[in-house]
């Protein structure tokens, strides 16, 4: 069968962990994405969603948002609408940052062999695009999890390989996007 393609559309990110241990500062971490033009797919992006925003077309939402992984289930779940993203938009990277301010504000190096009963699903309706345990990511801070592309005939597409850096959240939006090797 020919010139028949299914593109993603409507794609759901659920992001868990387990609470810190008692006595300790909580693990917060928490789903970002940027989306990058078409026209320069690998610069900075043209905008980002994360806790307290949202895409300014509303194609890009973060439904929940934990501070310490407590309740049952899916602690953050990010919607993207790809389906509905504008022409000039080519690109989604989706990551994973580990908030840890650290004793006094200084910069925490909190890493994910740290975070108990981590675990992230990406799925389009009931189907499960990719799921992994972030096990490989043990010494990262933040981590690109996911990347949509936008092809010639403006359908999306999934790489769900993940890719780790030992960088803090601002640091992180400014590299996330950067080709991989």
């Amino acid at each position: 069968m020919t010139g028949v393609r299914k593109s993603l559309a409507k794609v759901e990110i659920s992001l868990r962990w387990d609470p810190s241990p008692a006595g300790t500062a909580a693990h917060d971490l928490d789903l970002v994405a940027g989306v990058f033009s078409a026209s320069d797919p690998y610069g900075q992006p043209v905008y980002l969603v994360h806790f307290g925003s949202r895409a300014p077309d509303g194609t890009i939402t973060l439904d929940r948002d934990s501070r310490n992984g407590q309740g049952f289930g899916w602690d953050e779940v990010m919607i993207l609408e790809l389906d509905r993203l504008a022409p000039e938009l080519g690109r989604v990277v989706v990551g994973v940052v580990i908030q840890d301010p650290g004793p006094a504000g200084t910069p925490g190096r909190t890493d994910f062999a740290a975070v108990a009963g981590k675990g992230l699903r990406i799925r389009e309706g009931y189907t499960d695009l990719a799921a992994t345990d972030l096990a490989e990511l043990a010494g990262a801070t933040a981590a690109t999890v996911a990347e949509f592309v936008r092809d010639g005939a403006g359908g999306w597409s999934l790489d769900a390989r993940t890719r780790g850096f030992g960088a803090d959240p601002q640091e992180y939006t400014r590299v996330m996007g950067v080709a991989r090797g």
